[in-house]
Formats: C-alpha cells, sequence, structure tokens
C-alpha cells in the first residue's frame, strides 16, 4: 500500500462478504452434489477424509465415493427438509468401508446438496445431553429474569465446555451487553461490558438469524479452499447454512486481539428477531463433537423459547395491572371533571402505569404542569411542534435536546412521552424524564473502534478490549414498547373522558372508533396452528357457493366464527371456555338487536378448547341457515328455543327448536354448512348428531361426550367409518382412479379436503379419525394406498403404519412437523406430505410411491 489511505468507516465490515469466502475450516470435508447425485465442488482436504483426491472426485456420481448405506440416509434426510434454511444432522455413519465413522451435515442450496463430513469423536454419552429436560426445569424455576440469564449461561457452558460463556443482548441500536456469564476462574469478567453495533455487521446477524449456530473450532487452522471456486455461471459457493464455513480474516482479527482461540456462538431468536447470542470464548483450540452441538443448538432454541414466554408473561402482567389503572382513571374523571385540571393528581394517577419524574397537560389552550419539565413558554413550544407531526398518535424520544435542538428546556429533561387525546384543536398530556447521567463501560472505544491494518483497506478490529467508560449525557431512560401499548390505552381512554365533557355529537363518533381501536389492538391472533382448518373451509366454501359475494360472505363469517371462539378460550390462557358465552357472542354478531329471538335455557357449562372451536362453526351455521331460511329470517317472526343439560352419564346434550317460522324441507343436496352441522360433532368429538326437517321448523339435537366438558369422564364414542369400494381403469389424468385409498386424519375438516383432493384424483376413499377405526376398516377391506395423519390428538398413527407394512400396504405420512416423522424408528424412510394438503403435494408425493408399477 502507498500514499494516504480514503478514511475507514464500518461499511467496509459490512460489505464483506462472509458467505462466499470459498472455503471451511479444516477439521471437516464438503462436497456438493447436483441434483442427479454427481459431485461438482468439493474441499481440498478430501483426500484427507475419503481417501479421493478432490480432483478426482469432480464429476464422479457420489455413489463411487461413500457407501449405498450413507447415500441412503442421506437421501432419507433430505425427504424431511422443508425449505433452504434447515441442516439436518446425521451422526455415526460408515462413509466408506472398514474406517472411521463420520458426523454429517446435510442441506439443500438451490438446486445442490451439500454434505458436510465430520470424523466422529468419542461418544461419551455425556449425562448434560440425557437431561434437557431437569436444564429446562432449572431454568423455569428462576424467579427473575437476571437468574434466568445466569443459568442460562451456566448451562450452555457445562454443554459446550468453553472457558467463557456469555448471553450477550441486543438493544435498539444494535449495541450489546453482556448480561450474564459463566467462566472459569482466573480469566477475569465482560459481564456487564457494552459493544457498539459495528462489532457485528449487518450481513453476520442476518446469517444469525438463518443459521442459529456456529462454530470456529481453532483461529490459527488454515482454511481449506473449496474448487471449483466458481461455478459455470461465475458465482461462488454460497455457505450460509454451512456448519464447517471458514472465518473471515477480520473476525479472526478480531478474536485474536481478545487472546481467544476458538468460539462458538447460538443465536437467541425471540419473536422472530434476533434478541442476542450465546457468546462462548475458549483460549485454545477446542471442538466439540457434532452430537454435542446439536444438543447445545437444542439448548439454545428451548432457552430462547423460553424467554419469549417469560418476556410476554411480563408483558401481559405490566398491561393487565396498566388497563385497570386506566379503568380507575376514567371512572375517577368521570365524576369529577375538574380533576383534569389538576396535573399533580394526573401524574399521581399514572405514576404506577409509566413512571414519569413530572407532567404536562394541555387542553383546549389551557396548561398545567407538575414535577421535572419545561417552563409554561417552553411547554407551549414543544405542542405547535407536537402539532407540526400530525400523526395524532403517541410519541415517546430519549434525548428531548437532541430532537428539539430550538427549543430552550431545561438540561434535566431529556424525555418525553407525548400522548394526543384529542384530534382537533390538539389536546395532550405528555409525561417527562429527567435526564438519566450514568456511565457506560465499553469494551474498547466505540468512536475509535478501526483503523488500517494487516488485511488492507478493510477493518483491524480494536486493539484494546479493556473497558472504556463513557459518561452519556442528555438522554433519559427510554420508554419501553410495553409502555408505549399502555399509554396507548391510556390515550383512548382520556379520549372518552375528553368526548363526554365536550358533549359533541361528532365527536362521540370519535369515540366509539377509539374505543374500537382499543379493542382491535387487544385481540389474540394466535392462531397459526389452525392454518390448514382454514385452508379447508376455504376450499368448502367455494365448492358449495353460488357465486363470489355469497362464497365472501359465507367465508368470511365462518372464520369470524372461530375468531370469536378462539378469543375467548385464549382469553384465560387456553382454559375451557363458557358454552353460553360462546352462544351469547354469536347470537350478538348475527342478530344485534334482535338477539332475544333466540331463547335460551339450561345451566352453564365450560367446554374444553377444541369442543368449544367445533361448537362454535356448528352453532355458527344453524344460525346463518335459519337467517336464510327459518326461523330467524327477516320475512319471519319466529324464534329459536336453545336449550341444553348434562345427563347421568355427564355427556352435554343440546336441543335446537325453531319455531313460527316458514316451512322447511330437507335439501336434495347438502352442503358445507350442513355438513358441519351434521358431521362435526361426531367426527371431532365421537359425539351424536341429528338434524329433522319438519313443518314448523328445523330441529337439531347434538350430544358431546363427557370428556370435552369440564366434570367426570365417560368412554369415548368413535363415529362409524367412512368408505367407498370400486375399481376402474387408470386413464392419464387420474392417476388414482381405479385404487382403494385409506386417509387417516382426526379433523373433520381437513379430512373432507384431503377426501375431495384424492377424489379429484380418481381414488375411492375410506376415511377414519382415529387407530381404531382405521382398524375395523383395515380388517374389512383392503387397499392400494394409505395416507396418514402422524398425529391424531391423543395417540398417533404409527400402528397403523405397522398394519399396513405388514399387509405390504404402501403407505405416505402427513404431518404439519418438521422433523415429528423421525420418531417412527421402523418406518423412517415413509414418504412424508407436509400439511396443508394440496392437489400439487398430493400429487408429487404419488411419484415417490410409485403407485402407477402396480396399475
Amino acid at each position: 500500500m502507498n500514499g494516504t489511505h480514503e478514511p475507514v468507516d464500518l461499511t467496509n465490515c459490512d460489505r464483506e462478504p462472509i458467505h462466499q469466502l470459498g472455503s471451511v475450516q479444516p477439521f471437516g470435508f464438503l462436497l456438493a452434489v447436483s441434483s442427479d447425485w454427481i459431485v461438482t465442488r468439493a474441499s481440498a482436504n478430501l483426500a484427507e477424509f475419503l481417501g479421493v483426491a478432490q480432483a478426482d472426485a469432480l464429476g464422479r456420481p457420489v455413489i463411487s465415493l461413500i457407501t449405498p448405506e450413507a447415500l441412503h440416509a442421506i437421501r432419507n434426510k433430505l425427504t424431511t427438509l422443508r425449505g433452504s434454511d434447515v441442516v439436518e444432522r446425521i451422526f455415526g455413519t460408515a462413509l466408506i468401508p472398514d474406517q472411521n465413522r463420520f458426523d454429517l451435515a446435510v442441506h439443500l442450496n438451490g438446486g445442490e446438496v451439500i454434505i458436510e463430513g465430520e470424523r466422529c469423536q468419542e461418544d461419551r454419552h455425556d449425562a448434560a445431553s440425557l437431561s434437557m429436560r431437569s436444564m429446562m426445569s432449572r431454568l423455569d424455576h428462576t424467579e427473575t429474569l437476571e437468574a434466568f440469564f445466569r443459568e442460562g449461561a451456566r448451562q450452555a457452558r457445562a454443554l459446550t465446555g468453553f472457558d467463557r460463556v456469555m448471553v450477550y443482548r441486543f438493544d435498539e441500536s444494535g449495541s450489546g451487553e453482556v448480561v450474564a456469564e459463566a467462566a472459569r476462574a482466573g480469566i477475569g469478567s465482560f459481564l456487564g461490558l457494552h459493544y457498539p453495533a459495528s462489532d457485528i455487521p449487518v450481513q453476520a446477524r442476518a446469517l444469525y438469524l438463518r443459521n442459529l449456530f456456529r462454530i470456529i473450532a481453532d483461529v490459527d487452522a488454515v482454511a481449506v479452499p473449496i474448487l471449483p471456486r466458481r461455478d459455470e455461471h461465475g458465482q461462488p459457493l454460497d455457505l450460509s447454512m454451512s456448519v464447517l464455513r471458514s472465518v473471515s480474516p477480520i473476525h479472526i482479527e478480531y478474536l485474536k486481539n481478545m487472546g481467544v482461540g476458538a468460539s462458538l456462538s447460538i443465536s437467541i431468536v425471540v419473536d422472530g428477531r434476533l434478541w442476542g447470542l450465546f457468546a462462548c470464548h475458549h483460549y485454545g483450540p477446542r471442538l466439540p463433537s457434532a452430537q454435542s452441538r446439536s444438543t447445545a443448538e437444542l439448548f439454545g432454541q428451548m432457552f430462547a423459547s423460553r424467554l419469549e414466554s417469560r418476556e410476554r408473561r411480563l408483558a401481559l402482567d405490566y398491561e393487565t395491572k396498566a388497563r385497570r389503572i386506566a379503568d380507575r382513571l376514567l371512572t375517577s374523571v368521570a365524576d369529577n371533571a375538574s380533576l383534569l385540571d389538576d396535573p399533580a393528581w394526573l401524574i399521581e394517577a399514572l405514576a404506577d402505569a409509566i413512571p414519569a419524574d413530572g407532567i404536562g397537560v394541555w387542553i383546549n389552550g389551557r396548561l398545567g404542569l407538575a414535577g421535572i419539565g419545561p417552563d409554561e413558554r417552553s411547554f407551549a413550544a414543544l405542542v405547535r411542534h407536537l402539532n407540526r407531526s400530525a400523526t395524532g398518535r403517541i410519541y415517546a424520544v430519549d434525548r428531548l435536546a437532541e430532537t428539539y435542538p430550538d427549543l430552550e428546556v431545561d438540561d434535566a429533561v431529556a424525555g418525553m412521552l407525548a400522548i394526543p387525546i384529542s384530534r382537533s384543536p390538539r389536546d395532550y398530556v405528555v409525561l417527562f424524564r429527567q435526564e438519566l447521567v450514568r456511565t457506560v463501560r465499553w469494551g474498547g472505544d466505540p468512536h475509535k473502534p478501526v483503523e488500517y491494518g494487516p488485511n488492507g483497506p478493510r477493518l483491524t478490529p480494536r486493539k484494546s478490549f479493556e473497558a472504556w467508560s463513557e459518561l452519556v449525557r442528555g438522554r433519559s431512560l427510554p420508554f419501553t414498547e410495553a409502555e408505549r401499548r399502555v399509554a396507548e390505552t391510556i390515550r383512548v381512554t382520556l379520549i372518552e373522558v375528553v368526548l363526554r365533557l365536550t358533549d359533541e355529537v361528532s365527536m362521540a363518533r370519535q369515540t366509539a372508533n377509539e374505543r374500537q381501536e382499543l379493542l382491535i389492538a387487544e385481540l389474540n391472533h394466535r392462531v397459526r396452528n389452525i392454518l390448514s382448518l382454514i385452508t379447508g373451509i376455504i376450499r368448502q366454501s367455494q365448492a358449495t357457493s353460488v357465486g363470489l359475494g355469497d362464497y365472501i360472505r359465507q367465508l368470511e363469517g365462518r372464520i369470524q366464527s372461530l375468531a370469536r371462539a378462539h378469543d375467548q378460550i385464549t382469553r384465560d390462557h387456553w382454559a375451557p371456555a363458557s358454552l353460553r358465552q360462546l352462544l351469547l357472542a354469536e347470537t350478538a354478531a348475527y342478530l344485534g338487536k334482535n338477539a332475544q329471538r333466540i331463547q335460551m335455557s339450561g345451566e352453564d357449562v365450560l367446554l374444553e378448547p377444541h369442543a368449544f372451536s367445533t361448537a362454535a362453526l356448528v352453532f355458527h351455521e344453524l344460525m346463518t341457515n335459519s337467517a336464510k331460511y327459518g326461523s330467524l329470517s327477516g320475512t319471519s317472526s319466529g324464534t329459536v328455543q336453545l336449550g341444553w343439560q348434562r345427563d347421568d352419564e355427564g355427556n352435554l346434550r343440546i336441543g335446537w327448536r325453531e319455531k313460527h317460522g316458514p316451512p322447511v324441507v330437507e335439501p336434495k343436496r347438502h352442503g358445507f354448512g350442513s355438513t358441519i352441522i351434521r358431521r362435526s360433532i361426531p367426527y371431532d368429538l365421537g359425539g351424536k348428531a341429528e338434524v329433522r326437517y319438519l313443518g314448523d321448523g328445523l330441529e337439531a339435537d347434538f350430544s358431546i361426550p363427557a370428556r370435552h366438558v369440564v366434570g367426570p369422564a365417560s368412554e369415548r364414542s368413535n363415529p362409524p367409518p367412512v368408505g367407498a369400494t370400486g375399481r376402474k381403469t387408470i386413464p392419464d389424468d387420474q392417476p388414482l382412479s381405479g385404487l382403494n385409498v385409506l386417509l387417516v386424519e382426526n379433523n373433520l375438516i381437513i379430512a373432507m379436503d384431503g377426501e375431495d383432493i384424492l377424489r379429484r384424483l380418481g381414488a375411492d376413499v375410506a376415511t377414519a379419525p382415529s387407530v381404531t377405526e382405521a382398524m375395523e376398516i383395515l380388517a374389512g377391506r383392503s387397499f392400494d394406498l394409505a395416507l396418514l395423519d402422524v398425529n391424531l390428538g391423543e395417540e398417533t398413527s404409527f400402528g397403523i403404519a405397522d398394519r399396513l407394512a405388514a399387509d405390504g400396504v404402501p403407505f405416505v405420512f402427513a404431518t404439519g412437523y418438521g422433523e415429528g416423522i423421525a420418531q417412527a424408528n421402523s418406518h423412517s424412510d415413509a414418504p412424508v406430505l407436509q400439511k396443508p394438503y394440496t392437489m400439487e403435494g398430493v400429487t408429487d408425493i404419488l411419484a415417490r410411491v410409485q403407485l402407477l408399477r402396480r396399475g
């Protein structure tokens, strides 16, 4: 290098392609294999592991390098991969005869299969890897987050054996802090140190989200190139998901400056974002076994799951408490409107909800101040600034002077949370926080983190990692996300108070809108586990709708009914929920002020969540049909008598009686809604359903077994099997024509969806919801193929698979779990169909089953 250098900035590091370094660490080898299993690239150290030179391996079938058994195991693992960001592991595999066994990592990269291998280490059956449940129990018994972090660091160190394990948490700016540490004696402590965001570049953070585990076994190891370096399109190999990916020279220098000989990191991903890392340092080379690393990776994921639950529980507890405070505030002001003119009272009333050091109130041009805050002139100027922002939403800053440099505010005031409580004119409640003078201990000077060094025009890490202290001025304690949500609740509450005091009709309508915003903000949308159910509803509604408008209305009503039921059962953490509340919610949603047309009788009972959702769909369809054609229709003055009671065995018996409505007749064709009414409770719950079409109106009787009702359990009652017979010739467009197919699925709507797809492919389908029903059908019929849902509620379909395998009947597992099928030891090579059922998915799986050979 010559002359002067251009200024170095941190974007140099952000531009480094760390996922395309073109080499691997030397403790293993890498093979890139095409879709037809030809070796396209290999690491230069291949001969050390497989006895074949890298150049000789290129262009050869992979079967010529490894045993057929090993290739079979790799193929089986590939069937469980879903997406490009998943790595499967195989332990203790013999790649070449009479040689050491290997641990493998397999993933997909574009159209290629990436195989990475390393020699097995001695299997010590570490106690730590065998006691994950006890490790989680120790985490669960910690009382505070600080104790939770300390225990996590201690457990991670026990699993990995590294000299130092840190729990490293990111803040909103991307900087990190060591919040917990477990280290061997005599090596000092990094606890409490902060590290600037530049220490982990942007592309490294992205990789931490995709690839949750990273091992650097020896900082002095020489990287092994992957050849050829570029493919026919001139592209290097993407090593984002690689276990062996080599290390950036910049990062190697960074670690050496810290005296670190090996490092390991485990991503902590909470609610889809990179919350932090387990950062592990060893002061010499260290390579834990592949099995130990997999256990540590699992521990990291379970730790993150526990952390997410804790954070949500703490936020929920805080917001629940704050809502109670807001309710008391509303009640107090409603009784004494003059309290709004008393800022001292407001700061006392809100102190437990959102801690603050001062408050300012601006209503209709009048202002009031209490505690630490700006003077009246500065506060009026601040309100003018807020009005110019024109957001109508809460607004928080923790650097007031920096945000509004032209505002003359006392240096002691550094933070602000503005709560608009009207829209025109703008009124505000503003909370103030004083400057938080604190010392931040940085691991090196954050303002001068880099300089030119041996890596040329790139960054050289800091030379010193001694704590460097910085006095942070002009900042307050930031307002948290939970505090902002509480402020939104208070905003809606105070808007209601102000509008009530003004007594204007237009502003009253605004009150209703704001209340609706609050309700919408509080809705619980935890419905990811019913995606397959929603897919089935969409398809079945489309099949029975006569037009687009009809389809949209039916679909919207059914999904809203499910949403109402889900909201009720999640309100108490998925506990049993009230049948009466369900019926009242459906009645109010459908009839509004005419809800009295449904006359209810019966002592309230609680239904288990699964039964509650099923009942919601059934009664939604009953009310929909009655409003269209029966006693609840607009042309009728009829009523519905809806009663329920428990019988001697504890079963819940429900009766629906339509009175004084138009005559009804049984339809010649039963649509999706009628099918839900007739089949859901028998199929999903093992209960009974009877529907009668009478001259005076429709009657229906249902029986829900006692096990779904809070109270003594009763014997199960399984629904009868659904069968089909007949064989036909095989047309080209119906690959299953003439074949008998057994479908085992415990959810009625999903089963109906699967039946439709199989029948469109030409199959004769028999459906069973349980192992018992499936075995009864198999005893009386023979089948050409079976499609088995792995998880059948309280049981699995593995017993059915054993029976089919003994009879020589091919079968396919269906599952919504990525790796759940791997637990079926004797059937781990069976094809797996990922839910939800789709025509493309079922057609693709048929090619692997190779049924057509039997035609």
